[in-house]
């Protein structure tokens, strides 16, 4: 039977052992298979149908990821982009298909590797006492109170330079960095069997960037790596 309204969440090289297929949003996922290459789907969904309701997005990005991870868990996957749905099976074969080299690159690129996501947060430095002096010795203590702010924030500066110098310089791992206000997001494309030791790195860097608190999130999916 052809199946239809493909949404889909992964391309994969097509596995030689059975995988555990998880539950998608409103069934269990299925793999379609290619020549080479695979799908896993989740049928009968219309994107349609939700578009204009928020709270079913929400539960279907959520849903879009879990699958992908519980995946990633067996085998590489490729994740797809959330929302592509393909509207017949053999649709989602021909494109599969026509673009076998280039996934099937990525998937060599990403294969035995998983991405973490490095979240530099700037310590706050604390609030001083008000100044009681008075005459001479005010303005002296609000220079020094300012000296010491302004210390502060060079240094601060200083190590998130360093830090993101040392990462992006080191031919380890590929890095994707973002910065949005005050915080820092670095994505690290990692070899799974270097995964402890890149563990204990987190820590070195983390003491030499005192005035900054890492954060370091779980084994991802390469989500920025394909």
């Amino acid at each position: 039977m052809e199946l239809e309204n493909l949404y889909s969440y992964a391309f994969l090289e097509t596995p030689s052992l059975p995988l555990i297929l998880p539950q998608g949003a409103a069934t269990q996922v299925v793999l379609i298979k290619g020549t080479n290459l695979s799908a896993i789907v989740e049928p009968g969904i219309s994107l349609e149908s939700f578009q204009d309701n928020d709270e079913k997005i929400i539960e279907m990005a959520l849903c879009h990821d879990r699958v992908i991870c519980e995946l990633f868990q067996q085998i590489t996957v490729l994740p797809v982009q959330f929302g592509i749905c393909f509207n017949s099976q053999k649709n989602l074969l021909i494109h599969l298909e026509s673009n076998t080299e280039k996934y099937r690159q990525q998937l060599q690129t990403i294969h035995g590797k998983t991405e973490f996501t490095l979240k530099l947060t700037p310590v706050i430095l604390e609030e001083v006492p008000p100044v009681t002096a008075r005459g001479k010795d005010y303005f002296i203590a609000k220079k020094q109170q300012y000296q010491h702010q302004r210390d502060f924030s060079i240094a601060q500066a200083q190590e998130k330079q360093y830090l993101i110098d040392l990462i992006t310089t080191s031919k380890n791992y590929p890095v994707v960095v973002k910065e949005k206000d005050q915080e820092v997001t670095i994505h690290m494309l990692v070899n799974i069997e270097d995964k402890n030791l890149f563990l204990e790195q987190t820590l070195n860097w983390q003491k030499a960037c005192p005035r900054w608190n890492l954060s370091l999130g779980d084994p991802l999916p390469p989500y920025h790596f394909i």
